[in-house]
């Protein structure tokens, strides 16, 4: 059997809307088969470790329409993050790799990073397993 196309996406902003559009995308491709790879950067590192994936926050220059959004989400019973990622894992492959940099640059405990993903890597790695990729994303 053929590998399947690998979708990567590298995810660095952190505010709900990118990390909607993260799990969305994620999401889909792994249904449509696609080997989903998202590479958590920086500030999507740093979110998953205070425990705050599923905080609906937006970039200040959106604040006039967040209240709205935000009630509309869940009006609408949109899943959180953490459940459209739980989801792509159930439906194809799907996986979570943080770069074991951001780890440090963010200053958080690995604990707390490494029990939500399915790895942690160094840019060498990561870049090796990706290079190959189909669709490349930053988010």
């Amino acid at each position: 059997m053929p590998p399947q196309p690998k979708f990567v996406i590298f995810a660095h902003h952190a505010t709900y809307d990118a990390l909607h559009q993260v799990a969305t995308l994620g999401l889909t491709a792994s249904a449509m088969g696609k080997d989903v790879i998202v590479i958590l950067l920086f500030w999507t590192i740093k979110k998953l470790a205070e425990g705050k994936i599923d905080v609906i926050d937006f970039p200040p220059e959106y604040a006039s329409s967040a209240e709205e959004v935000t009630r509309l989400l869940k009006e609408k019973k949109v899943p959180n993050i953490s459940e459209m990622f739980q989801d792509a894992r159930l439906v194809g492959r799907f996986r979570l790799i943080a770069c074991s940099a951001g780890l440090e640059y963010m200053g958080v405990d690995p604990d707390a990073v490494t029990r939500n993903v399915d790895e942690v890597m160094g840019l060498p790695a990561i870049i090796a397993l990706t290079s190959d990729a189909e669709t490349k994303l930053f988010i």
